[in-house]
């Protein structure tokens, strides 16, 4: 087997892979307003752009899939979180519709995804010019952030701790407050074992 082969089916899996991950990224993001739980539409909008982050990976730009990768996997697991906390609801039994007004938001979406898919085959792409960097990272992260990376560095654990302040604020009654260390034992007031209280 010659390099040129070699080279060639390894384009075709390439190829491959793109538009499985382009289908799927499609079919999930679909999914977020077709499942009837706030929990699945989060998940199903994480899986799309999970999908959308292995297809820039496919693309060489590590960085930027890794990012969005990551961030999506975060975001979507505190938004689950936050909604059994704050709201009180169990996001994956609780039935909620995702969708509403739906003419003209399918309107909307048909119209918006026509312009841009004729935008990708109509509009001539760019030719390169020029070499990339030996670092690419580092010159991607500069032309991201630029002056404002020292500032997302700090703001980023000022976040952390903002969260977790809100999260000890808001839980002024926890289970070791009614049960002590014996997390185990349902005192016979307590209608929902590691829950609020009535």
């Amino acid at each position: 087997m010659t390099a040129a082969s070699t080279a060639v089916e390894m384009s075709t899996v390439v190829d491959i892979a793109h538009w499985v991950l382009a289908v799927v990224a499609v079919l999930t993001g679909a999914a977020v307003f077709y499942v009837d739980s706030m929990a699945r539409a989060t998940y199903a909008l994480a899986a799309s752009f999970i999908a959308v982050g292995l297809d820039v990976l496919l693309l060489q730009q590590n960085y930027i899939g890794v990012t969005i990768i990551l961030m999506m996997i975060m975001e979507m697991a505190i938004m689950a979180v936050y909604m059994v906390m704050f709201m009180g609801m169990n996001p994956a039994l609780m039935p909620m519709s995702m969708v509403h007004d739906n003419r003209q938001a399918l309107a909307a979406a048909i119209g918006t995804f026509g312009v841009l898919a004729a935008g990708i085959i109509l509009i001539d792409w760019p030719t390169r010019r020029g070499t990339p960097s030996s670092e690419v990272t580092a010159v991607l992260g500069e032309a991201l952030m630029g002056p404002q990376m020292l500032v997302m560095i700090v703001i980023s654990p000022v976040m952390v701790s903002t969260i977790v302040a809100g999260v000890v604020l808001a839980a002024h009654r926890t289970r070791y407050d009614r049960m002590g260390d014996d997390l185990r034992r349902r005192p016979a007031s307590d209608p929902q074992p590691g829950g609020v209280g009535r």
